[in-house]
């Protein structure tokens, strides 16, 4: 009975952490405010880099979004990065040659671990443009997603601008269940910027200063893990200017793309995002993952305990419940800037598999490798 009234305590203490944790977040999300462009005559000129590795089926797509981007075409620069593919992107990228887009094909003469910094880097050692803006392949974007980032360049004058990005067009209850759950990690480090404590963003939809990448030293340090072009780049500049860190509140700068299909390749991605956490400096940040998953390996325990110990069943309830509506009063401000509310049905099911989901990636993304555009990365 005292081992019982102890677990009850501890739960009930990770539990209100926890709730503080996400209270946070949602003030963070309501100190960002929408942000309304202004009518300007645009200056900056823009460089955006595009890394590409057997991209076929999407690359035609999303270089379409980028040429028809309502910016001056004189003040933008489109550079794509083929890495090695297979298939026919680098001819696909060739036949946009007239039209501004140039193409740069990967060629060193010794294996590397991390290829899209490697693209990355070698095409802002190229570029002409003073804001650098990545993005995927397999994104799409309206034709003022360009326009609405630069605006607010313009406007604040922010080393960093980390800008939405969001999942459509899903096929699956399993590709829903990803959307909602992108979502909230989209939120999440939304709400970190607007509390002045960055921790993470995507590098689908990330804009930085040329010259503040190169006063951080680039990749530097950060070179040889495979992913972290955006989240670790993030900590660099913040940790030099941990002031002038924006995020871009406007549905017209928001990037689409698709979730994962298969469970496979979730797993293999969320273990790419998650290895970034090891070369991670800043101690708040830390904690902060920390304690979240802490507070959802209770839950598993509590359950698996509670099979045996039916008073530990009642814990797990509470805490679930406790979970699902602090993360539906989060997720309800988020779905609604994305236009996605009706996902908001699928939080009790979601609530439930994230559980297993962080306790399991939390262990797999800080070990052994995963496979990424078919290699074998760390």
């Amino acid at each position: 009975m005292e081992i019982l009234n102890l677990i009850s305590l501890l739960s009930a203490a990770l539990t209100l952490i926890y709730g503080f944790l996400v209270l946070n977040f949602i003030r963070g999300w309501h100190n960002l405010v929408y942000f309304t462009p202004q009518d300007s005559d645009p200056q900056t000129k823009v460089s955006i880099i595009v890394a590409a590795r057997d991209e076929e089926a999407n690359i035609a797509k999303a270089i379409d979004d980028l040429v028809a981007q309502r910016y001056p075409k004189v003040l933008t620069e489109i550079i794509i990065i083929d890495d090695h593919s297979t298939d026919r992107t680098a001819e696909i990228v060739l036949s946009y040659a007239d039209r501004n887009v140039k193409l740069i094909k990967l060629n060193e003469d010794r294996a590397l671990n991390s290829y899209k910094k490697k693209a990355i880097q070698t095409a802002i050692g190229t570029c002409s443009g003073d804001l650098i803006i990545t993005t995927d392949a397999d994104c799409r974007m309206g034709p003022d997603w360009l326009a609405t980032i630069v605006n607010l360049y313009e406007d604040k004058k922010y080393k960093m601008i980390s800008s939405p990005v969001a999942y459509f067009q899903e096929k699956s209850f399993f590709e829903r269940l990803q959307s909602l759950e992108f979502l909230y990690l989209i939120g999440l480090g939304a709400s970190t910027i607007g509390n002045k404590e960055p921790s993470t963003c995507n590098g689908a939809n990330l804009a930085y200063e040329k010259v503040t990448f190169y006063e951080v030293g680039g990749f530097q340090g950060i070179d040889d893990l495979a992913s972290g072009d955006d989240e670790l780049l993030l900590h660099k500049i913040a940790a030099k200017y941990p002031d002038q860190i924006g995020f871009l509140k406007n549905r017209e700068a928001i990037v689409y793309t698709h979730a994962k299909e298969t469970l496979s390749a979730f797993i293999q991605q969320r273990k790419r995002w998650a290895s970034k956490s090891t070369r991670y400096k800043n101690k708040a940040i830390i904690v902060l993952g920390v304690l979240i998953w802490i507070f959802n390996l209770s839950i598993l325990a509590n359950f698996i305990t509670g099979l045996f110990i039916p008073g530990f069943l009642v814990i797990t309830f509470y805490q679930l419940l406790v979970k699902m509506v602090l993360e539906t009063l989060f997720l309800w401000d988020v779905t609604g800037f994305a236009k996605r509310r009706s996902l908001l049905i699928l939080i009790p099911v979601l609530n439930v598999l994230h559980v297993l989901y962080m306790v399991y990636i939390g262990i797999a993304g800080n070990s052994g490798k995963y496979n990424w555009k078919g290699r074998m990365v760390r």
